[in-house]
């Protein structure tokens, strides 16, 4: 089966599943995507009747992580009468990992969430894309088969979809949501771990340290800290985020390699145990970084020291939310 036909199956199966819901009342909202203004480009949007289902689309740029807008809610999910709306979320496996995610962190209740589920088939990297392209204008995107057709006004490229998706969904491995607490409807999956060989860094580890710093500092150092990549994931959604504090100022506020270096690694450590592997954060940097590495290797570790991977049980705490006696202390020493 092509994409088309894979993405067609999946958009009417969502679609009708959203209907459903709808009609029986068992929701009050769905949050999904609809098409973007550009190309390569999608867009949320929030539904209230049935009748509108047809708005909602599948496709290869669906990138955003919907959770992003239930935590805090959005005012379209908030009614001045009722309080919060019963809401449907149209969730690939990270989105709803994310949503099951910030039920353990105490930011939602599962009762007022319905998942629906879908078997994402991969999203596009479309900043790659967009910079072999160049300076040249995108009019167009298909697919055929298993390629990615990108056109112009004096061009037309093929790109291959199973080389041209995210790092970390050619890494995924929970395509459709984890169903826990009978939240989700549609394509769900019975799962209790992930087993992940992470031979995507096996290059990146085999760096001296001296080796590893520069390849990071020469990673970010396109970085303008615009903060877009804070603001599309769904784990962060403090009201108050460590870089705007000014008591304490934990880093300089500048644009300077160091200050944003500073920036990723301790954003990189606030999503220990606790990221998704949505890769909205590298979907929307407008200059194309992937941040895949950094978050990927602290995750590794959060998975090779407490066995513990988010968004896949709502009664499993995450290694910074609880301890174990058992926990390994090595960074506890005894002098000589």
């Amino acid at each position: 089966m092509g994409l088309e036909e894979d993405n067609k199956k999946i958009e009417e199966s969502m679609r009708e599943t959203a209907r459903k819901l709808l009609e029986d009342k068992e929701v009050d909202a769905v949050i999904g995507y609809t098409e973007g203004t550009l190309p390569m480009s999608s867009m949320a949007m929030v539904i209230t009747r049935a009748e509108d289902v047809d708005k909602l689309i599948w496709n290869n740029y669906c990138y955003i992580n919907l959770a992003t807008y239930l935590v805090p809610r959005i005012a379209q999910l908030v009614d001045p009468e009722k309080g919060d709306l019963k809401v449907g979320v149209i969730s690939k496996g990270c989105v709803g990992r994310a949503i099951i995610h910030l039920k353990v962190e105490g930011q939602l209740n599962l009762d007022n969430v319905k998942i629906i589920g879908i078997p994402c088939n991969g999203i596009i990297d479309r900043k790659r894309i967009e910079k072999e392209i160049g300076q040249k204008e995108i009019l167009e995107v298909s697919t055929s088969g298993n390629e990615i057709i990108v056109k112009g006004r004096d061009f037309e490229e093929k790109f291959a979809f199973d080389e041209y998706i995210l790092n970390v969904c050619k890494q995924c491995k929970v395509k459709s949501p984890p169903n826990v607490d009978d939240a989700c409807v549609g394509e769900c999956q019975e799962i209790e771990s992930v087993s992940d060989d992470y031979s995507d860094l096996a290059e990146f580890e085999a760096l001296s340290a001296e080796e590893k710093w520069n390849h990071i500092t020469e990673l970010l150092e396109q970085c303008t800290k615009c903060h877009a990549c804070r603001e599309a994931c769904p784990m962060c959604y403090c009201n108050l985020c460590f870089v705007d504090q000014n008591k304490p100022i934990w880093f300089g506020k500048t644009t300077d390699l160091s200050d944003i270096i500073v920036f990723h690694l301790i954003r990189s450590i606030h999503l220990v145990g606790r990221c998704v592997a949505c890769g909205a954060c590298t979907s929307v940097c407008p200059m194309g970084i992937d941040l895949n590495l950094l978050i990927r290797k602290v995750e590794r570790i959060a998975k090779d020291r407490f066995d513990f991977t988010s968004g896949l049980s709502s009664k499993v705490m995450p290694p910074m939310m609880d301890f174990s006696m058992n926990d390994s202390q090595e960074f506890m020493l005894e002098e000589d």
